[in-house]
């Protein structure tokens, strides 16, 4: 870390608490001068800090600028965080630190994408500052039959994430995106290399978009109707989303690093909002009306057609039937 960013950290532990500039030139081993400078940046970055003779710095309760240093101080997992305020795509920018050796657990957070990608190809819908856009970094020693976990299990993680700061009630459509009160809050991307001769994935990459508050305007005409945020206005977010970026994160590295990939399983089910509804699945140019029965083992979605046959889906853009 630079001066600048060693200094916000030890603001960010001391938020609301005078910091002396002696203690922090000691403590960070530069000059007071330097330490000022840093703080003279902070504050053209948005920071709300102050300055009083004899008794330091202090970096406001209601400073809520999104950080690597916001987001670990309540992080348990060690995990290699960055945070910039925009970028074309969190997943593009880390598929290429992946294809140049970072480690596992590396993940890019942003405020905003000017090319955020969605499935099949679509994009993803995000503005600046209303929302957060995180990627996530694993290597995992598994088979490619396995990838689907890392999607349910970050819906998961998504949807007790929202819960732990705020009271709204997250549930999730299968496979990728997290629900409130039938709207769309946050979707999932996961991509993968693998690797033919070990027939197991190099690398997986998950992606999470989450639509945090509302923006001047709300959403667009084509998804107004369907779309959503965690907190209903700007001011009820205050100090929440590092606090739900850090969980998600620890939420989602306590699932992938357990024993069993399957231990999130259970609660993934149980907050699916499709199970026992007609649905319609929408695989490629083929479309397809049939009753969601159940979510197996393997994250995989047993359907019932129109014409009775039951079979099981490991991919397909699903919609609820409104006549259901």
């Amino acid at each position: 870390m630079n001066v600048k960013e060693q200094v916000l950290n030890q603001l960010e532990k001391n938020k609301g608490e005078y910091i002396s500039g002696g203690s922090l030139s000691e403590e960070l081993g530069v000059s007071r001068n330097a330490i000022w400078k840093a703080i003279q940046s902070l504050i053209k970055d948005g920071y709300l800090i102050e300055s009083k003779s004899r008794k330091g710095y202090l970096l406001q309760e209601d400073s809520d600028i999104l950080s690597t240093q916001s987001i670990s101080k309540y992080l348990k997992n060690d995990l290699d965080i960055k945070v910039i305020p925009t970028c074309s795509s969190t997943n593009d920018m880390l598929v290429d630190l992946a294809h140049d050796g970072a480690k596992e657990g590396t993940v890019i957070i942003s405020t905003e994408q000017t090319k955020g990608k969605g499935r099949t190809g679509k994009s993803f819908y995000s503005p600046k500052d209303t929302g957060v856009y995180i990627s996530i970094l694993l290597r995992p020693d598994t088979s490619p039959e396995d990838s689907l976990y890392f999607t349910t299990i970050a819906a998961v993680a998504t949807a007790k994430a929202i819960e732990s700061v705020s009271d709204k009630k997250a549930d999730i459509k299968w496979v990728n995106d997290v629900y409130i009160e039938g709207k769309k809050v946050s979707g999932i991307l996961t991509e993968a290399a693998l690797s033919m001769e070990m027939n197991k994935l190099d690398y997986a990459v998950v992606g999470i978009g989450i639509n945090i508050t509302p923006q001047k305007g709300g959403f667009p005409k084509d998804i107004k109707k369907i779309a959503t945020t965690v907190f209903d206005k700007k001011a009820d977010s205050k100090n929440k989303t590092s606090i739900l970026v850090a969980n998600l994160l620890d939420y989602y590295m306590d699932y992938y690093k357990s024993n069993d990939m399957k231990s999130h399983l259970k609660e993934y089910i149980n907050r699916s909002n499709i199970i026992g509804k007609n649905i319609e699945i929408e695989k490629g140019n083929m479309k397809i009306r049939a009753r969601a029965i159940d979510i197996d083992s393997k994250c995989r979605l047993k359907i019932k057609d129109e014409e009775g046959k039951v079979s099981l889906l490991s991919y397909g853009e699903v919609s609820i039937d409104i006549q259901d």
